[in-house]
């Protein structure tokens, strides 16, 4: 079975940073686009970021753009979010996730990001 484990978040004060990791198992993912999402209490999930197979292309969320960088180390089976400039509305539990075709299909189990003011 594959298995997808976020590490990395915590508590941060507002304007600090943290780097998010998404490791696989089970399986690789190289050959599939991945991407970050978030989801805060009461909210819908929202899309973050995602990179593709290689990382040639990436594509941002417009309110987290020139502040959050995803990354990916296919000989590792690792994605990762760096997170700067945090902002109390980042707060959130973030996912990552693998698309395979239109849709993303295998999630992780998430880890809490909360921004304090």
């Amino acid at each position: 079975q594959v298995q997808l484990v976020e590490s990395g978040g915590g508590l941060v004060q507002a304007g600090g940073s943290l780097r998010l990791s998404c490791a696989a198992s089970g399986r690789t993912f190289s050959g599939y686009a991945m991407g970050w999402f978030r989801q805060a209490p009461g909210k819908e999930r929202e899309f973050v970021a995602e990179i593709s197979w290689n990382g040639g292309s990436t594509y941002y969320a417009e309110g987290v753009k020139g502040r959050f960088t995803i990354s990916r180390d296919n000989a590792k089976n690792t994605v990762y979010l760096q997170l700067n400039s945090l902002k109390p509305e980042d707060t959130a539990v973030y996912y990552c996730a693998v698309r395979i075709g239109t849709s993303y299909d295998v999630w992780g189990q998430g880890t809490q990001v909360t921004v304090s003011s």
